[in-house]
């Protein structure tokens, strides 16, 4: 293992196979990586207006600075250095949600409208999908998927505690979706993933990464985004995020999809945000040039996890 700075260990085919991915700037990645995540949160106009959530939590002593990209997120901080906004009345009632500021991107990207017809594949805990029902203003009909009974659980919690109104949960697998054929108007699929882009919330993502792992995700992904767009209506919008850096689980799966899908067309990405190039080749694969249309949001551009976000139009 690889030593850092601070007693974190990288792993030696970690470091040669980022080294390769950001050159000089791989020290900047490991510096931004090994911080503590700022805390942020997203203000449910569902229930609150943001200036009095703002209004209340200022006078016990936390001060917010607004997320460029989000109009209802925040960066926070307390006078005392606190941490645990998490433990606030404003959040037991579901006038905010604990979210990181790159994690609200997707439903941004995705624009669910009201009255539309949604999914949202992958859902729990929840923090996307409170954000799609919030955009749709509790109007029209959102899908809330995840795979296990274990996982509904705080995915559930949250939407009660959001109140949101137009949801309907699923426990199903999402490649089951595929059956659905050209239902939906929206979908988002924030793919389970390797997590390197978190590493900022849990060091033991350090500890678990390995090749391997990064393969047999990236499988899972390519038929999670496949059945998505089977269930999206023509004309519709699919958004594929994860919080991974791994060019195998980001523009590998979207390169798949295109090559198997002659009606999906690349979007930009229009966001207030400061962005990296995306991977277009990378140990001997080749990807589509449609993909530099994609958001590759490395944890050094903006002070934030890593995210990769791409936006898919269905013709």
């Amino acid at each position: 293992m690889v030593q850092s700075d601070n007693n974190i260990e990288f792993k030696p085919k970690f470091v040669q196979r980022y080294k390769v991915l950001l050159g000089e700037d791989f020290e900047f990645f490991k510096e931004f990586s090994l911080k503590y995540l700022r805390r942020a949160v997203r203000i449910n106009t569902l229930k609150v207006s943001p200036k009095q959530v703002k209004e209340n939590l200022s006078i016990k002593g936390w001060s917010f600075e607004s997320v460029p990209w989000c109009k209802e997120g925040f960066w926070i901080n307390h006078k005392e250095g606190r941490r645990d906004i998490g433990n606030t009345k404003e959040h037991a009632l579901g006038y905010i949600y604990v979210q990181s500021a790159a994690s609200m991107i997707p439903p941004i990207v995705l624009d669910p409208k009201p009255g539309e017809i949604v999914l949202d594949m992958c859902s729990s805990p929840g923090s996307k999908s409170t954000q799609i029902a919030q955009y749709m203003d509790n109007k029209g009909l959102l899908v809330c998927n995840d795979v296990s009974a274990k996982r509904l659980a705080p995915l559930t919690l949250n939407l009660q505690r959001c109140s949101v109104l137009n949801s309907v949960v699923t426990k199903m697998d999402g490649n089951r979706f595929k059956r659905f054929e050209e239902i939906f108007d929206k979908v988002l699929v924030d793919a389970p993933c390797s997590g390197v882009g978190s590493v900022r919330k849990s060091y033991k993502t350090l500890e678990m990464w390995n090749p391997k792992m990064v393969k047999r995700l990236s499988g899972t992904q390519k038929q999670l985004i496949k059945s998505g767009f089977s269930a999206l209506k023509p004309g519709g919008t699919l958004v594929y995020s994860t919080c991974t850096l791994e060019p195998e689980e980001n523009e590998g799966v979207i390169d798949y999809l295109l090559r198997r899908k002659d009606n999906a067309k690349v979007e930009e990405i229009k966001l207030n945000i400061k962005r990296s190039k995306p991977i277009l080749e990378f140990e001997g694969e080749q990807n589509s040039e449609q993909i530099e249309k994609s958001l590759r949001i490395w944890p050094q551009d903006n002070d934030t996890e890593g995210f990769f976000v791409c936006k898919i139009k269905k013709n």
